[in-house]
């Protein structure tokens, strides 16, 4: 148990279709202009947040996780179970699948996990569209599509605004598009499969495509997500799926939340206020730790509370 917050820096990685919102909206520490993300609450190998003061200052999240499970109650996972992320989508990212864990486990090793996600929407620019789900009706025709490169008949574009949300289980084939801004809450993973990557090169090569992987874990046909968010006194639940769940605070004045979680994640989306008396502001991330039970938030702030269900 503790009654300390604990603030964490991010992890900033440079990618080809980022851009400099990430930056400039958060003000956070990079010299590049092609941060596509900030990985803001990790325990992943390959992309650790670490401690930015208090008794474990400079410790990472995955060494913080292993050496002081207490503070995190009776979470059972081995590894620290998500991965928070703003995504920021300068150009186009590629049409992609995730796996579920059985698959991960089983194909890529037995210690990986799978990949459940979900987008919340920042920011957009005008006529912007996100691509979720797809048109074939089973796999040989998903493959089919896929090897014609029959791209526009295979995928399923919708309009995507400020505040929307989506809850991308496994199996689900998507493309975020240029233009979004988005916070984003997934299992503890960094697996992607790739169908299409717009023949892009990198570093003198077309970037790899996973094309058998891909099928392999697509839903076919597709299964459209149909959770509805939940409006509260205080939240909007937004998801609460098998592996996490996501409460968005919109705080005028106060809000108290009565506690009773393991450990909760924070990541303020806007504004400036106080939860106690800890002074927070559009940009900060933190986690809440076992037997913090008492929180009361003061102020104008926007934040997203987030909480594992493992």
């Amino acid at each position: 148990m503790s009654n300390k917050l604990i603030f964490l820096t991010p992890f900033m990685r440079e990618i080809i279709w980022g851009g400099d919102k990430i930056k400039k909206e958060f003000m956070y520490e990079t010299k590049s202009d092609k941060i596509g993300e900030a990985w803001i609450v990790s325990a992943n190998e390959n992309g650790m947040s670490y401690v930015k003061d208090g008794e474990f200052k400079g410790l990472s999240l995955k060494e913080l996780y292993e050496k002081n499970k207490n503070l995190f109650g009776n979470t059972t996972t081995k590894d620290f179970p998500l991965l928070v992320k703003y995504i920021d989508a300068k150009d186009d990212l590629s049409v992609q699948v995730h796996p579920d864990d059985n698959y991960a486990r089983k194909v890529e090793g037995p210690t990986f996990n799978g990949k459940s996600e979900a987008w919340y929407i920042l920011e957009t620019e005008k006529d912007t569209q996100i691509e979720i789900g797809h048109n074939a009706k089973s796999k040989e025709e998903l493959r089919k599509l896929v090897e014609e490169k029959k791209w526009d008949e295979l995928l399923s574009f919708r309009d995507v605004k400020k505040g929307d949300f989506f809850d991308i289980a496994p199996g689900t084939v998507h493309a975020i598009k240029k233009g979004t801004l988005l916070l984003e809450v997934q299992q503890n993973s960094d697996i992607t499969y790739r169908f299409y990557d717009y023949d892009r090169m990198q570093n003198g090569k077309l970037r790899e495509l996973h094309i058998d992987k891909s099928i392999d874990v697509t839903n076919c046909p597709h299964v459209e997500d149909n959770s509805t968010r939940k409006k509260y006194e205080d939240y909007e639940l937004l998801v609460d799926n098998p592996y996490f769940k996501m409460k968005k605070y919109e705080v005028n004045d106060k809000v108290r939340i009565e506690n009773t979680e393991n450990f909760v994640i924070i990541a303020v989306l806007s504004g400036e206020g106080k939860i106690n008396e800890t002074i927070i502001k559009k940009g900060d991330n933190f986690i809440i730790p076992y037997g913090y039970k008492d929180i009361e938030f003061t102020g104008k702030l926007e934040f997203m509370y987030i909480v594992s269900n493992k």
